[in-house]
């Protein structure tokens, strides 16, 4: 049964809980003068979304005060591993403060004891009195307080828990959470717990004995237990029971800490709107700048029985402060279902049809029975013609009981050349999906006119995510009805046909009336911004077809000879844990960071590279990288966690993703995912098998080509070195690639001072590194541990490849400007590609800003012409091929594979290149290099 909040709660937030979250969180965001302001917009945003959704009377924010607590005195290591507070952290404290203050909500730092325990006293203090508590948090440790009267919500992933949601996520009862944190410790607060006891062991331990004081009631009770190491548990229970039971005390929050107020006394108050106004300017959070200028400074808030509550909650929640440009609009109008219709007969459905027909645009959207656009079936489809007015037509609702429905096979027929003509002009959201669904039942949507998850991601790819509900929230201010709300979660959920009429029809409405609203919204926001639009007509929208296309299409794999390779890669990683073990002195868990950091940084004494925010050494991939290039073990990792990635990823997992229907695998492309621009892919990702790997290159030989036809990838040769020359109009990078030279050939004989001819196969391998490094922004630093040469040899290459490409220089010192001034850069065909951390206090952000500056209008250019190229190519395929004669079937970076059929290989692969050299013009030649062959592989 899914989680309700009863009307009016009594909500308590652990501010401190999310002022960590949200510092850690994307986006990272300065204001103009580069003070830090990301935690505060997160924390903030929370506020506000908590606000808008339950309208609460009666409420307090909670911070840890400065300063030792009492587990302090009771344990000297508490909290001991935790590293010092960040300056760009700490300096965001007082404005949040003032903040939250402004906004009239109740703001509590207690001495002594820790925010946990303010709120466990709160809690308690209203559940005697008979209130419901709700409290906003992300630490588990809260689960403790879970009852009939108390629930949790994580407003960063719009989840609830009560009794039932406790155990469903964590496999223990709400009276069980102190034992269970007890038991296995808790590495970031320093609770010792019990040596050698984890998540499992804790679990395993407690459904079998329910308590510790049941533990120590007949130790011998848990040895009978089964799991690993139950029979040693008792005398370990024994040995270490002072440490044990001091870890349930740590791990126990407060219920009676003395205060000076009651929750009736915490009352949300008028908010202090010039207050608010010097702070949001400082801040420049533009938008809420704007509503409340817009509400006046008489009251920006709307009472809730009788009390204030934050209007300016209720409007637009804050776009990130880049570019007031883009982010400076009114707040958009209340969303409401007063006027939404459910359509279950054909006289209004055909009045519906009428004003679709006769709308110069609509918004549309479908529901299904899966998110799997191969397997989903239609269950019904909703429209809105203007904000507030939508309709919902349900069409296989099948559920027991459910009331007599249009058919979807008339609805369908109805629809169909409505769907199938260019006007009137189609808005969705996703409109990829949908398209899908369509195409199920012989329909090839048209006449697309905006896609409010491609506007917004056109707008500002970093500024949010781009479902529909994360958009509504960020542009909207308003919380849509969740699917979790009407259909419940996990294995219990149902899917849209169960789901009764009454909730799935304002539910489907909704969407729709959403959606129009954020187009609106949006366009709004891009209009005066003609490159963005043009990025959004002539790349985004027109690709969507496309990859619709290529998707329906899919890819045929040899299921047999992926299974052979499973079973090599099983052996080979085998061979590997055998090599670690001997390394190592002692068999470990080579995938768990913890033992592998007791291993690399203990017992063998590797120094840490870098640190997690806990404090502990980093095990992460780019760290043994770096440590693989000098030491043994960290090299036998990487390559286990390489094939062992390989196996879990593709050999294992891809027979298992065969359409039965099709016998092919079929991904879904993503435009709306990755901050430059690039596609995406998964379910199965394609964009990750490694080409330089021998295992890599075996998983290609699996993807295979139809009898009577041959596998072509065309690829574009060094796209990112071309642009470079692009941009930077270096006389000697044009000059090089304008002669068809080899790049890294003529960069080695400039660097190195020799003639072309002379280069040895050293240089050019130094060379290909400096120049993909500079590409990437690699410091000397890196390109020394690169190529394992000294630092000083790094830096020299480097300052004579300046010295011989001065335009290169000039480029990067141009672009890093530009970047500090406007908050984003471009690529060549205008797309905005936004840098937060550019104006960033903290200098190691700044510098990761600078180097994605450098980078990015080389990758987003990139991968703006491959999309140019996949539209001019379906172009090309439509018009000038006969129908089967060339399917376009994957996009992997710079590279199109196709099928095509064997007696046109070898005329149609000079068109394809052609079509794809021509896709746009730069001042050096863009080149298409093809191969062909019976596999992926073999045609490279």
């Amino acid at each position: 049964m899914t989680a309700t909040v009863p009307t009016n709660p009594f909500i308590l937030v652990d501010g401190s809980s999310y002022l960590f979250r949200a510092y850690y969180a994307p986006p990272h965001l300065t204001n103009s003068a580069g003070q830090p302001t990301g935690a505060i917009y997160g924390v903030v945003n929370m506020l506000r979304s908590l606000i808008t959704k339950y309208q609460p009377t009666h409420m307090a924010v909670i911070f840890d005060a400065k300063g030792p607590t009492f587990r302090n005195d009771m344990y000297d290591a508490y909290k001991a591993n935790r590293p010092p507070m960040p300056d760009d952290l700490r300096s965001q404290i007082e404005p949040l403060h003032k903040i939250v203050q402004a906004l009239g909500l109740p703001l509590l730092c207690i001495d002594g004891v820790e925010a946990d325990d303010v709120i466990g006293t709160l809690a308690q203090q209203a559940a005697d009195s008979g209130r419901f508590t709700l409290i906003s948090t992300g630490d588990k440790d809260m689960a403790q307080l879970v009852n009939d009267h108390v629930m949790l919500i994580n407003t960063m992933t719009d989840t609830l828990l009560d009794e039932a949601g406790v155990l469903a996520k964590y496999g223990v009862r709400p009276e069980q959470m102190i034992d269970f944190l007890a038991l296995m410790g808790d590495s970031s607060d320093n609770i010792p717990g019990l040596p050698k006891v984890g998540e499992k062991t804790a679990l395993a331990m407690l459904q079998g004995m329910n308590s510790i004081d049941a533990m120590y009631a007949d130790p011998q009770q848990v040895a009978a237990l089964e799991f690993r190491g139950a029979k040693t548990m008792p005398d370990k229970l024994i040995e270490h029971q002072d440490i044990l039971l001091l870890s349930r005390e740590l791990a126990t929050i407060k219920l009676d800490v003395p205060l000076d107020f009651h929750p009736d006394d915490l009352t949300i108050t008028e908010p202090d709107n010039e207050a608010l106004l010097a702070l949001y300017q400082q801040c420049e959070f533009r938008r809420w700048l704007a509503e409340i200028k817009a509400h006046g400074a008489v009251s920006a808030y709307v009472g809730h029985a009788g009390k204030a509550t934050a209007a300016a909650m209720n409007s637009s929640i804050e776009a990130k402060p880049s570019d007031s440009s883009l982010s400076d609009t009114a707040p958009p109008a209340k969303v409401s279902a007063q006027d939404y219709q459910l359509v279950t007969n054909q006289q209004d459905f055909n009045s519906w049809l009428q004003q679709l027909q006769q709308a110069p645009a609509f918004a549309f959207d479908t529901e299904t029975t899966s998110l799997n656009y191969m397997e989903a079936e239609l269950v019904g489809v909703s429209f809105a013609i203007e904000a507030g007015q939508a309709a919902y037509v349900p069409v296989a609702h099948d559920y027991p009981g459910a009331p007599d429905q249009l058919s979807r096979q008339w609805v369908l027929e109805q629809l169909k050349p409505l769907l199938e003509a260019t006007v009137p002009a189609k808005i969705g959201q996703n409109l990829k999906y949908d398209s899908h669904i369509l195409r199920r039942y012989d329909i090839r949507l048209q006449g697309i006119a905006d896609d409010t998850m491609l506007a917004s991601y056109v707008l500002d790819s970093v500024a949010t995510r781009h479902d529909m509900d994360s958009l509504s929230r960020h542009y909207l201010g308003h919380n849509p009805i969740s699917f979790e709300d009407i259909a419940g979660k996990g294995a219990k959920q149902l899917t849209f046909n169960q789901i009764a009429l009454e909730q799935a029809g304002p539910y489907a409405a909704e969407d729709a009336d959403v959606t129009l609203r954020l187009h609106q919204q949006l366009r709004q926001q891009l209009s005066p911004h003609h490159e963005l639009l043009s990025v959004l007509s002539d790349i985004e929208l027109p690709l969507v077809p496309v990859l619709v296309d290529i998707e329906q299409r899919g890819v045929q794999i040899d299921a047999p000879l992926l299974a052979r390779q499973s079973h090599e890669l099983a052996k080979e990683l085998q061979q590997l844990e055998q090599q670690a073990y001997e390394i190592a002195g002692e068999s470990f868990n080579l995938s768990s960071p913890k033992q592998l950091q007791q291993i690399l940084f203990d017992k063998l004494g590797i120094p840490p590279l870098k640190k997690t925010p806990t404090g502990q050494p980093s095990t992460a991939e780019d760290v043994l990288q770096e440590l693989a290039l000098n030491y043994p073990l960290p090299d036998v990792i990487m390559r286990h966690r390489g094939l062992s990635k390989l196996k879990s990823t593709y050999t294992d997992k891809l027979p298992k993703m065969v359409n039965p229907r099709t016998n092919r695998i079929h991904t879904s492309y993503h435009q709306a995912v990755t901050a430059t621009g690039r596609l995406s892919s998964s379910d199965p990702n394609l964009q990750n098998i490694p080409i330089r790997t021998e295992a890599g290159r075996r998983v290609r030989k699996a993807f295979t080509a139809p009898d009577g036809y041959q596998i072509v990838a065309i690829d574009y040769s060094q796209i990112e070195l071309r642009i470079m020359a692009h941009l930077s109009q270096d006389k000697q990078l044009l000059e090089a690639f304008s002669k068809g030279r080899d790049i890294h050939a003529a960069t080695a004989a400039e660097v190195f001072g020799t003639a072309l001819e002379q280069v040895t196969s050293e240089q050019r391998r130094r060379a290909k590194a400096v120049n993909f490094g500079l590409i990437y922004g690699m410091s000397a630093f890196g390109l020394a541990q690169q190529l394992d040469i000294p630092r000083h040899e790094a830096q020299l290459y480097m300052d004579k490849y300046f010295e011989r490409f001065p335009g290169v220089l000039r480029y990067m010192e141009e672009t890093r400007k530009k970047a500090k001034q406007h908050g984003y850069v471009e690529t060549l065909f205008g797309r905005r590609l936004q840098l937060p951390e550019i104006r960033a206090s903290n200098q190691g952000r700044v510098k990761a800003a600078e180097r994605a500056a450098i980078n990015a209008p080389m990758q987003g250019t990139a991968a703006d012409i491959i999309k140019k190229a996949m539209i001019d190519v379906a172009a090309f395929i439509h018009q000038q091929t006969e129908p089967g004669e060339v399917y376009m079937i994957m996009q992997v970076h710079d590279e199109l594979v196709f099928e095509v059929k064997q007696q046109r290989v070898a005329a149609l692969i000079p068109q394809l290149v052609a079509v794809m050299e021509h896709t746009c013009k730069l001042d050096v030649p863009l080149i298409a290099e093809a191969g062909h062959g019976n596999n992926w592989d073999e045609a490279h």
